[in-house]
């Protein structure tokens, strides 16, 4: 297991096909971090499906309808571009066309995807469990979705 050395910015994702950790990155998206540490510290994730998942690029989750049709109840967060790479990895904030409407969807990066540098924002990368990132079942619309079955904030766990 990866020593956690900041569990106030570390993400711990158990999911179907097991746990996987997040550091955060709030140097880069401190408005993003914060945010998914509030969302996360209520609950917001768990139960929630990976509903866009593609092959060598990325697993989306954060929809609470499992549909990449919704957010929390929240407003929008304004952007955090950053020169961050998408690579293997990455997690990074899904929108629609409007740069800020990243809300409560995220992905996370099964390969390099340079090409949505500074076009998305980067908050953190996974630094252990990336073998289980790669087991979650592929499909757009998935069916019979892998899903986080909780998502909590390092520093909340009980040691």
């Amino acid at each position: 297991m990866t020593e956690i050395t900041d569990p106030e910015n570390t993400l711990v994702m158990e999911t179907t096909k097991g746990r996987v950790v997040i550091a955060m990155r709030p140097d880069l998206a401190p408005g993003h971090v914060d945010h998914i540490k509030k969302l996360a510290r209520e609950g917001f994730y768990d139960g929630i499906v990976f509903h866009r998942v593609i092959e060598g690029f990325m697993a989306q989750t954060g929809c609470p309808h499992g549909t990449g049709t919704g957010g929390s109840s929240y407003p929008n967060l304004k952007a955090e571009f950053n020169a961050e790479p998408h690579v293997r990895g990455t997690a990074s904030m899904a929108r629609a066309q409007n740069p800020n409407s990243a809300n409560s969807q995220f992905f996370i990066c099964f390969d390099d995807a340079r090409f949505l540098d500074r076009q998305y924002t980067v908050w953190g990368k996974v630094i252990e469990g990336m073998e289980n990132v790669d087991k979650i079942k592929r499909g757009e619309p998935v069916r019979d979705p892998d899903k986080i079955i909780s998502m909590k904030v390092a520093a909340d766990i009980a040691a």
